[in-house]
């Protein structure tokens, strides 16, 4: 893009972001100027700071001054985003200011909130674990900060021998994570945001990537304007405005990508266009196991790979998947084609799916088969939702399974080595994985007296009372059980906070010192700008706290080996720093202490981090990350490939170090195509999609205080066709009501709108906690991730003047 053009974009970006700033008397932040440069004045301070939202990881330069941000820019010396910002990221600072911010903790009495002491909050919690630590559970997400959630996974699997920990990235990220496991043997994307801007064919997978990271998708959409040629070609099954950017737009039935995946690899073999030195050196087959399937699966020899796929003909896959045959030939042919280079990109569609392991498996083994890999602009590439769901989540591990930096609590080597970095007694960490979100929740909502053994739940950086799918079971059901205590941890009231117990007030961005991993294996930090208003307080206070309360009443667990507490942080005397109370947590850096922890885990892997001062210098680095002979720290952009990946071995062209076949060989997987677990029938004939729109970020908790942002997208809406609404005698803005067997929700009619849904499909976004569409979703889950299908399942849409009546 010439230099004309990027400032006539940016100056009209900053401008409109300005101007609906400047009419919100609630925060008032000043335009800044049209080359991104920064408002002079000695009374502003800048400093750097991963954007809040979506996993991108674009970086902002955030002006504070008396104590308040008051500007946000993009910051022109980040990597990921170069100075620009979407709608939301030019807002964020305004998520700190809305009007009804939690200030001090809620204790509910005779069925009122009522405000206490923090040390009776900390006290309540304690006590309560104390009775029965393996019937507590804890509840996180990819917006734990890496710090917050490796204190999370010390606490919990350390400390109490409790694995019942999981994050809301099990309802998002589970499946690309099982998709590498089961492909590389170990887990996150081999390339990064540069192969968008060298591949000449961009694929996207169900995933609208112009709206939900535009960022990325502007890289794309800057070389067409220089001239460059971009095929880009958008499968999915509505059409969006990542659609009207297409060469190609392929519509394709619900699971349909399943056997697009396996038709390209038909044609590929029965064609022999396949990369046949890339697979004989690098590759093997795989198959499901028979009785139980694993991520390990069975190995298969290329002649069984090739009679298992041979029935996937173009014209079967036509049938399954509804794309026509001969673009089925296409995408096959455009992968023959090694003179090209084409990255994949997605996200939820192909991770909130049933097969979302297997279709996450067979994308890569596309890749793998065609020899579209290793290459800058030749990746396939999974993109997240959360701005450490990869950091904390996938690399710290907090998930019911994971222990630290790709081990899990089955193993007993990896226990072994957790407890040995922890200082624990042998045997601390039990080897039986907890319970994923979906099962953690039924539990929690089942009654005691039934089998529900889950009676205390803590609630960090989410909001599942809003995000769960199928709510009236897995949350809404809480309600009125008076054994269950239910804690949640958040900077607003939310669908969440409705059914709490004790409400914690939690101090939120740059109100406290962070780190973040973002999509591409960028580890970002920043530290504190501002105070949080009233008692609002650190996440990761919290934890050390409750822990060292625990530590107070006796709890063996919150002691190490040597009797010290497992959180002991020491100055440089070897005096204890008691950072369990909060007017001494930042007498030091818990988060560089915590980091340089962590970071002794991350070896084993290969996901190796620098120190944490060399993260206070960069705009992230991305993993893993070595030292040099001059003692200067180089990351690395391409993973297994020879020439940047320094783990290679010497004079490999790629190497897949942590094969699962142990024989660093990466695998090609073949699974059947099954249908989904819910089709429209007579009575329930609508498929139903969810997902989220440019405006607001998951649940709007931050960005409906925002009111530029909330003005701009008020309310949720039901996506139908044109034709749809006239065969039900529907108008634009009538409202619905949506109903499946689970639930219902009423919702105004958006016709022809920003998405345009096929005949029979319909489309609702979740960011709406007045209109809550997970009341009708799914929880039908993936059986390798556990992650549930919000794509796909069967809604009847109904006249609400027709049900009232």
């Amino acid at each position: 893009m010439d230099t004309k053009r990027r400032r006539f974009l940016k100056s009209a970006a900053m401008a409109a972001a300005g101007s609906m700033v400047a009419s919100d008397t609630r925060l008032s932040l000043p335009v800044l100027a049209a080359d991104g440069g920064l408002p002079d004045g000695d009374d502003v301070t800048w400093n750097k700071a991963p954007c809040r939202f979506c996993g991108t990881g674009c970086h902002v330069q955030v002006g504070v001054e008396s104590g308040r941000v008051v500007a946000i820019a993009g910051d022109k010396a980040a990597d990921v985003n170069k100075g620009l910002l979407c709608v939301k990221g030019y807002h964020v600072g305004g998520i700190l200011y809305g009007k009804d911010r939690l200030t001090k903790p809620l204790l509910r009495k005779d069925g009122e909130l009522r405000e206490i002491s923090w040390d009776e909050a900390i006290t309540t919690i304690a006590e309560r674990i104390m009775k029965a630590p393996e019937r507590f559970a804890f509840y996180g997400s990819g917006q734990w900060t890496i710090p917050e959630g490796y204190a999370a996974q010390k606490f919990m699997k350390g400390g109490l021998g409790n694995n019942h920990i999981d994050p809301n990235a099990r309802l998002c990220m589970a499946s690309a994570v099982t998709g590498f496991l089961a492909t590389y043997g170990v887990d996150e994307p081999a390339g990064c945001y540069q192969d968008l801007d060298e591949c000449d064919v961009l694929i996207t997978w169900g995933n609208n990537p112009a709206e939900m990271h535009p960022i990325l998708f502007s890289r794309v959409t800057d070389r067409r304007s220089r001239g460059e040629k971009v095929t880009l070609i958008d499968i999915g099954t509505r059409r969006t405005r990542t659609t009207d950017a297409a060469t190609e737009y392929l519509e394709m039935k619900p699971h349909g990508d399943v056997a697009i995946s396996l038709g390209i690899m038909h044609l590929l073999i029965a064609n022999e266009n396949y990369d046949k030195s890339f697979v004989e050196k690098h590759c093997n087959f795989r198959g499901p196991e028979a009785d139980t399937p694993t991520l390990q699966g069975e190995a298969i020899s290329e002649d069984e790979f090739r009679k298992r796929i041979a029935k996937y003909t173009p014209e079967h896959v036509e049938e399954l998947s509804g794309v026509p045959a001969d673009k089925i030939r296409m995408l096959a042919d455009l992968f023959a084609n090694r003179d090209i280079r084409i990255t994949s990109l997605w996200c939820m569609g192909m991770n909130q799916h049933t097969m979302g392991t297997a279709i996450n498996s067979l994308v890569h083994g596309v890749h793998l088969l065609s020899g579209h890999f290793g290459r800058p602009g030749d990746a396939p590439t999974s993109l997240t939702g959360q701005p450490s769901a990869c950091g904390t989540v996938r690399e710290v591990g907090t998930l019911a399974h994971a222990l630290p930096g790709g081990r899990v609590v089955a193993k007993p080597e990896h226990r072994s080595q957790c407890e040995e970095l922890w200082n624990l007694k042998p045997g601390s960490i039990n080897e039986v994985p907890g319970y994923h979100t979906v099962k953690m929740f039924e539990q929690f909502t089942k009654p005691t007296e039934d089998g529900g053994d889950i009676d205390v739940m803590l609630v960090q950086v989410t909001n599942p009372g809003q995000t769960l799918p199928n709510l009236n079971a897995l949350f809404n059901d809480k309600e009125g059980l008076e054994n269950k205590f239910l804690i949640v941890s958040d900077v607003y009231p939310t669908a969440t906070t409705r059914l709490a117990d004790l409400i914690l007030p939690a101090a939120m961005w740059v109100e406290k010192n962070g780190m973040f991993g973002n999509s591409e294996r960028r580890t970002q930090q920043w530290f504190k700008m501002v105070d949080p208003p009233g008692e609002a307080r650190d996440d990761c206070w919290m934890t050390i706290a409750i822990a060292h309360k625990l530590f107070e009443l006796g709890h063996e667990g919150m002691k190490d080996k040597d009797g010290e507490f497992i959180f002991a942080v020491k100055d440089d005397e070897g005096k204890e720093i008691p950072v369990w109370e909060f007017e001494h947590y930042y007498d030091t850096n818990v988060d560089k202490h915590l980091f340089e922890e962590y970071r002794g885990f991350t070896t084993m892997k290969h996901k190796n981090l620098a120190p944490y001062e060399e993260y206070v210098k960069a705009r992230g680095l991305r993993w893993p990350v070595v030292e040099q002979e001059d003692g200067s720290w180089r990351e690395t952009r391409f993973r297994f490939s020879g020439f940047d990946d320094p783990f290679v071995a010497e004079g490999q062209e790629f190497d897949f170090y942590h094969s699962s076949s142990n024989d660093g060989r990466a695998q090609i997987w073949f699974h059947e195509y099954t249908p989904p677990p819910e089709m429209p029938d007579s009575e329930y004939p609508f498929w139903l999609c969810t997902g989220r729109v440019l405006e607001h970020w998951h649940t709007g908790t931050m960005t409906r205080r925002v009111a530029p942002l909330n003005r701009a997208m008020p309310t949720a809406y039901v996506e139908m066709h044109l034709e749809d609404a006239n065969a039900a005698n529907i108008r634009q803005g009538e409202t619905v009501v949506v109903e499946s067997r689970r639930g219902t929700t009423e919702l105004p009619v958006w016709i022809d709108g920003r998405g345009r849904p096929p005949r029979g499909t319909v489309f609702v976004p979740f960011f709406d906690e007045t209109k809550l569409i997970n009341n009708v979703t799914l929880d039908a889950c993936d059986p390798f991730s556990k992650q549930p299908d919000y794509k796909k399942c069967a809604v009847r849409i109904r006249k609400l003047s027709e049900v009232k009546s």
